[in-house]
């Protein structure tokens, strides 16, 4: 039986519908079996406790680096940002586990086109920006990714991977597994979409690069079949003694 993905996504209130979005596009292109796990601060205040930091944009800014323990340290995890879509296989990603290394991400090296994003939310610039917004977690080697230390140390110790002996802990992935819409240029071939200065879901943003895909998955997610005018209409029946006489025909 092929192993389940574990994948953890970053959960925000004010883009509820990127979280969906974003689910509904992983389900849609992969060819193995998920296990989909939501980081939601309601769901995880039993073990995160740190107050929002005046920088923090998101409500996972965080939150994310609690993956590992949420895995038990075992096997491998994959840790993403909401905003985004999946348009390709998920087990191309997967498929590019090394053991070699605790963490695997995109390596961006860049300078972000604008100082605000989403909601007017300040663009913090930073050496390793970016890497941390899809992870690739070996979880067993990520044990220093305690509760505690989640909860005390720094923004920048947590997103420059300061819990890691050195960087060559780090491993590279492929730039179109974390494709930043905007800073860099459209390309047909980018297998993850990051909607890193706001998505298609604000209206200041309804026009950027794959704003198509993304409510291509929007419809996806929003879709229920309908049963037809020819079939029988039970569902307007009032009671299960009616419904007994329309089945037999009464």
């Amino acid at each position: 039986m092929p192993e389940s993905v574990r994948i953890f996504i970053g959960y925000d209130s004010n883009e509820t519908i990127a979280y969906h979005v974003l689910v509904q596009s992983i389900i849609e292109n992969s060819s193995l079996p998920l296990s989909i796990t939501p980081i939601a601060l309601n769901n995880v205040r039993s073990i995160f406790k740190r107050d929002k930091h005046p920088l923090q944009s998101t409500e996972f800014s965080f939150s994310r680096f609690l993956a590992p323990y949420l895995s038990n340290y075992e096997g491998w995890s994959i840790f993403m940002d909401c905003d985004m879509i999946v348009r390709k296989d998920i087990a191309e990603l997967w498929n590019m586990r090394d053991d070699n290394y605790a963490v695997m991400c995109c390596k961006h090296d860049y300078t972000p086109v604008s100082d605000t994003k989403f909601l007017n939310n300040v663009q913090s610039k930073y050496e390793k920006k970016n890497w941390s917004s899809v992870m690739m977690f070996n979880n067993a080697k990520c044990k220093a990714l305690t509760p505690e230390y989640v909860n005390t140390r720094s923004g920048l110790e947590l997103h420059q991977f300061k819990w890691l002996r050195d960087d060559n802990l780090i491993g590279s992935l492929p730039l179109v597994w974390n494709h930043l819409v905007e800073d860099y240029p459209y390309n047909p071939e980018a297998a993850l979409v990051h909607y890193t200065y706001g998505g298609p879901y604000f209206e200041e943003y309804l026009d950027c690069d794959y704003a198509e895909d993304w409510q291509q998955y929007k419809r996806s997610t929003l879709h229920a079949t309908q049963r037809t005018k020819a079939e029988p209409e039970l569902a307007l029946v009032g009671n299960s003694r009616s419904l007994r006489h329309v089945l037999a025909g009464n």
